[in-house]
């Protein structure tokens, strides 16, 4: 939230534009370290890559805080922050391939279902953190012998530098490496700092390269998604409610902590319907209710959306860039005072002839999303892991997290250019054409779908 507004103080020749690259690079960061450190966690202790991946985020954060010290080119220290913490974000592939080496089938879903409950809690606790440190001002604190200022833009960053660096002391005193097989035997590995006489070889075979391919399409699909409907979100009620950037960066902000609470339940939900239903099940009906909460999205009916005459200013809709839709995202209430016009612009030449999307529209459909993203999230990348197999997982993670990646940086582009030339119906239309696709792509692929142990018969099939 306080990206954009904290690029403007430190360096007045940023632009919008320059935003969007600036949001861009951390999942360009993270798309290019992921099947580095998958790599390495094949090979060596998982300590390793997990220690120097925190290590790199912990200074990436510092070098965040420090950013408006240099005398210029402050713009470009801050992009290379944002990169850094997106290349020590690259180790979520080496968690995912513990998780999934650590547990057998029957554990699997629970432990990635708690694993994304943790990821959603961090989700929902950011703002609220973000919104604390608020009321320490733009001015805060500064302590001159080390040029260090504490204020609300650089509060959250040395924030996770100390959690980075407690989490560094926690891999070296507490994790132990553990690796069974599907059926929950322990399983002999480079990773293993002992041996011990009960370890069993790990079983051979042939990974199933169509299902592991399909995986990363539906779990790009899954994170396109959702990321292109958290940055349409604010542009959309502003358009469409003549909401002032305040609302909108309030209202929405409520709307994605309430996404975040839904989401903490469905993945405890599912942990229990995943033991009758089975993860192909409920990944595809995650699917239906995705498409279900953008058909409810197509605008309907004759009552169209006030109009916006006015000139465009800073504090209108975004119209153009990727960066300068992002803007209203990390606006802060405090940047403007006055009012300026509201609506959907004239500028968007749909604004005339669209009709609104009603609020309780709108918020079912949020609903709805916020149902089927985390079902389908959680589901693809459990099914990734069982596909794989009890053999070390951190390269095909590594692929995997950098195709969640690319979605993060794909969606937004996406979205806010054919929202802005063609409006929400277009927009949505084709949302809803894309899971289409990704459904029928589901269906052929059903059979293959399935766990390496069982593909080979070594287990029997679990129901789905």
């Amino acid at each position: 939230m306080s990206i954009w507004p904290y690029l403007q103080k430190i360096d007045q020749t940023a632009d919008a534009s320059f935003l969007g690259w600036v949001i861009a690079v951390f999942s360009l960061g993270q798309m290019v370290a992921s099947p580095i450190f998958g790599w390495w966690s094949n090979y060596r202790p998982r300590k390793e890559p997990l220690t120097v991946s925190i290590f790199i985020s912990v200074t990436a954060n510092c070098l965040y805080a420090y950013v408006h010290v240099p005398a210029s080119h402050n713009k470009y220290y801050m992009l290379a922050a944002r990169g850094l913490v997106g290349f020590g974000a690259g180790n979520v592939a080496v968690i995912r391939s513990y998780i999934a080496g650590a547990t057998s089938l029957q554990e699997r879903t629970s432990s990635m279902a708690n694993t994304s409950a943790c990821q959603a809690l961090g989700f929902i606790l950011g703002p609220v953190f973000q919104t604390c440190f608020a009321l320490i001002g733009e001015k805060g604190v500064t302590w001159d012998t080390i040029q260090l200022q504490i204020n609300m833009y650089t509060a959250p960053v040395l924030l996770g530098a100390f959690l980075g660096i407690l989490n560094i002391i926690l891999i070296l005193t507490i994790l132990r490496e553990h690796r069974v097989d599907d059926s929950g035997r322990r399983c002999k590995n480079i990773n293993f700092e002992e041996a011990s006489a009960e370890e069993v070889q790990a079983p051979q075979g042939n990974i199933d390269q169509v299902a592991v391919v399909t995986t990363n399409v539906l779990f790009f699909v899954v994170l396109f998604i959702f990321a292109l409907f958290e940055t349409i979100l604010t542009p959309l009620t502003m358009d469409m409610y003549a909401w002032t950037p305040e609302q909108a960066v309030l209202y929405d902000g409520i709307i994605l902590a309430a996404l975040g609470v839904e989401a903490v339940i469905i993945f405890m939900g599912i942990k229990l319907l995943s033991k009758k239903f089975g993860e192909r099940a409920i990944l595809l009906g995650g699917l239906i209710v995705v498409w279900a909460g953008f058909f409810i999205l197509l605008p309907w009916g004759n009552q169209y959306p006030k109009i916006q005459w006015e000139d465009l200013h800073n504090n209108s809709i975004p119209n153009t860039t990727f960066g300068e839709i992002i803007i209203t995202l990390w606006r802060s209430p405090k940047e403007d005072h006055s009012e300026g016009p509201t609506g959907c612009p004239i500028a968007q030449a749909w604004c005339l002839n669209t009709p609104v999307i009603h609020l309780a529209q709108f918020l079912t459909s949020a609903a709805l999303i916020g149902i089927g993203y985390p079902s389908c999230n959680v589901m693809s990348y459990t099914l990734y892991s069982k596909i794989l197999g009890p053999r070390p997982q951190g390269v095909y993670m590594g692929w995997l997290t950098a195709s969640g990646s690319a979605a993060r940086i794909l969606g937004p582009v996406f979205i806010s250019q054919v929202y802005t030339s063609w409006g929400p119906r277009w927009a949505f239309s084709l949302v809803c054409g894309i899971v289409v696709l990704t459904i029928t792509l589901l269906g052929g692929a059903y059979r293959r779908l399935v766990a390496f142990s069982v593909r080979h018969g070594r287990i029997q099939e679990e129901p789905s």
